[in-house]
């Protein structure tokens, strides 16, 4: 009678073990390349992950917008669907955190300096904050600098934008900036936005330059203007219930995984975007035209009022103090 009892004993055993060894999963959703700046540190945060917490996470990635677009994956993400992402700031705006549209102003960040003043210091953090009502969990900061313009015909004047048909992501701010410029903006999703420049469905767009040659974009765009008008970066976020039902080793694991991965991500932002303007100047396809001090200028002072334009939305506030940080 003892034999039973220990095959079952040992079959219980084993069980168990097998049930210890079945890893957490995380999907990690986004809409760009592997090769882009959030896609390489999506990588590396999944290498560092499951490397600290000893394969008891499994990180899975989704590029390219293989489950979900611009507009779908952040419903995913508080359903439970999915458990990470790292959407563009701008996509919070429509979520209800009007707030993170500050960061869609055109041309209030002067350097990365100031932008890492407001991102790494109180007010970042208290973005951040303001997700947990909506079911998110903020873990950080990624960047993709800062962005160019691009169309078919050259833009070297605000008047140069008039009437032309301007890709955007869904922000009241950029919105706002394109019309100020004379154009008319498109909200599109970002996996939608080659197929609409090539067929004319759109005439231009805006983006840093990876996102701009790693999704081919400069093959069907003639003429890039190097503006450095608008930044875009992005924020690093969990489904909150998920991420507060992890084992607290595990939480702490992951965090250092992911302080380590924002680390890497920051340092080859702006690498990438340099070879990437480069590689689109040697591909011939599209001309490069870098604004003047003098043109720079008048782009200021045409975009100007959408700041102030706004202060009701975002918060005076808040542009306020985003304002004073990149003036330090």
């Amino acid at each position: 009678m003892k034999l039973p009892s220990l095959v079952l004993a040992l079959c219980a055993a084993m069980s168990v073990h097998a049930h210890a060894q079945v890893p957490i999963v995380i999907k990690f959703s986004h809409v760009v390349a592997p090769d882009t700046p959030k896609g390489q540190a999506a990588e590396r945060f999944k290498q560092l992950a499951e490397r600290a917490t000893r394969g008891r996470v499994r990180v899975d990635l989704y590029p390219n917008s293989q489950l979900y677009k611009d507009r779908e994956e952040l419903e995913a993400l508080q359903l439970g669907a999915v458990q990470m992402l790292a959407p563009s700031l701008a996509k919070f705006g429509p979520l209800g955190v009007k707030e993170f549209e500050a960061f869609d102003l055109p041309y209030i960040f002067p350097s990365k300096t100031a932008l890492y003043n407001v991102t790494e210091g109180v007010i970042g953090k208290g973005l951040l904050k303001k997700l947990e009502p909506k079911g998110i969990t903020g873990l950080a900061y990624w960047d993709n600098g800062f962005k160019v313009m691009s169309a078919n015909r050259p833009l070297r004047l605000p008047a140069d934008f008039k009437g032309l048909k301007m890709r955007i992501q869904s922000s009241k701010v950029l919105d706002a900036q394109m019309r100020a410029l004379g154009a008319n903006p498109q909200v599109l999703a970002f996996s939608e936005v080659y197929q609409a420049l090539q067929t004319g469905v759109v005439d231009g767009t805006e983006n840093p330059p990876s996102n701009m040659y790693t999704q081919k974009m400069h093959e069907v765009q003639r003429h890039l203007t190097v503006s450095n008008h608008g930044y875009l970066g992005y924020a690093v976020i969990v489904n909150k219930k998920f991420w507060d039902g992890l084992p607290a080793d595990v939480r702490a694991a992951l965090e250092g995984a992911m302080k380590e991965a924002t680390t890497f991500e920051k340092a080859s932002a702006q690498r990438d975007n340099d070879q990437a303007l480069e590689a689109i100047r040697k591909s011939g396809k599209t001309d490069i035209y870098t604004l003047s001090v003098k043109e720079q200028a008048e782009w200021r002072r045409a975009l100007a009022p959408v700041q102030k334009s706004m202060e009701g939305r975002i918060g005076k506030e808040l542009i306020d103090a985003i304002n004073r940080e990149s003036a330090k």
